[in-house]
């Protein structure tokens, strides 16, 4: 058990409601990750769908545990962070930044950095899978692999070993953050 009082074997992912939009309209937009306020996450996604703003904002469930009681509670998949697709013009950027609790975009000169749209749709199909997974430190070496079949079918990510054991590695680059699951059982193949 940590000081926090939370104990987490693993995350069990809860899928985030995200509007769907036409093809056309998502020609030319691009993923960025906001940082938000502290404990500010929810608040953000809230209101930037009510502006019509694209905002993925994943969360999971943990199980925190008080001397009397254990509780299961949604919690943000990256605390401090939200996903946003726009297109990238100043405009855009003003109406994000100007919504409360964002704090700025992730990446060069506050600018943001676009996130490859392979990352996020992993990411979206990983908490929707509602496949156990695990957090895993962020890597910029390795194998990049494609799952082949079953639930996590074109997902792609690093092929990593440890202990005998494989898992794939999903990496959000801006935000330096990434999520690992075991792969026993898939078939992957090298991109």
């Amino acid at each position: 058990m940590s000081t926090s009082g939370v104990t987490i074997a693993e995350y069990v992912p809860v899928s985030s409601a995200t509007p769907v939009c036409s093809a056309e309209a998502l020609a030319g937009m691009n993923w960025y990750a906001i940082q938000t306020r502290s404990r500010h996450e929810k608040v953000v996604e809230r209101q930037l769908q009510g502006q019509g703003i694209d905002v993925f904002y994943p969360v999971i469930n943990q199980i925190h545990r008080w001397s009397d009681r254990r509780k299961t509670v949604e919690c943000p998949l990256f605390a401090g962070y939200a996903f946003v697709r726009i297109a990238p013009s100043p405009e855009e950027r003003v109406r994000v930044l100007q919504t409360h609790g964002v704090v700025q975009f992730v990446g060069g000169q506050s600018r943001g950095t676009p996130i490859p749209a392979e990352q996020m749709e992993a990411v979206r199909a990983l908490v929707a899978s509602n496949t156990p997974f695990t957090k895993h430190a962020f890597l910029k070496v390795g194998q990049r692999v494609r799952v082949r079949g079953g639930s996590l079918d074109g997902v792609e990510g690093i092929l990593v070993g440890q202990n005998g054991n494989r898992s794939l590695v999903i990496s959000v680059e801006p935000i330096q953050r990434s999520l690992s699951i075991r792969i026993e059982g898939y078939q992957v193949e090298p991109i």
